[in-house]
């Protein structure tokens, strides 16, 4: 499916809780539909306005295929593909953590984001089975990227606005696990 950009209003209002307004084999073409769409872009999550559907689904799926440093550094774990319905997270404490992060609706560009580093994932999955999951690290990360969507909020309005970098000089100057060099070359605090 085409992945929309910044811009499009899907992407800035709140999605419509799903109440059962697919039925079960169209919502089984739909996640099968975002899970390529994800995989191909590519990317670790998808939601669903990203695709131009105001419902509240997404989809979330980390191979973590990076170095062993940048693993360690950002908690970066292999998540297998799994089903976000009606989403919700809260944190786990008070740490957070603050990286380089992009997003496939706003193309070729990526930014320092403070996040909560542990949250806890309430909601359900296609089946209508109750999840109630810790997150931590990248997959904390991925999860809140991934709801925010749902609530019309994009990474931008989370991030740290000196760190904006095309892809290009992100990976040129700041291609370090951490975001410590970019914070002070480029004037910005981190948590």
């Amino acid at each position: 499916m085409p992945i929309v950009a910044a811009g499009h209003p899907v992407l800035r209002r709140a999605t419509e809780p799903y109440d059962g307004q697919l039925d079960d084999a169209l919502l089984a073409r739909f996640v099968r539909a975002l899970r390529v769409t994800m995989r191909t872009a590519p990317g670790v999550g998808l939601a669903a306005p990203q695709v131009g559907v105001g419902l509240r689904i997404a989809v979330i799926e980390d191979p973590a295929p990076v170095p062993e440093e940048v693993r360690v550094a950002r908690g970066r774990e292999p998540q297998p593909f799994r089903v976000l319905v009606n989403p919700a997270y809260e944190a786990v404490g008070t740490e957070r953590a603050a990286f380089f992060e992009g997003c496939l609706s706003v193309p070729g560009y990526q930014a320092v984001v403070a996040r909560h580093a542990s949250v806890r994932l309430t909601g359900q999955d296609e089946h209508g089975r109750a999840l109630d999951e810790e997150f931590t690290g990248w997959p904390a990360r991925i999860v809140q990227h991934e709801t925010d969507h749902l609530d019309g909020t994009l990474y931008l309005d989370r991030a740290e606005p000196r760190s904006l970098s095309c892809n290009a000089a992100a990976a040129r100057y700041w291609g370090q696990p951490t975001a410590e060099e970019a914070a002070r070359a480029l004037g910005f605090d981190l948590p």
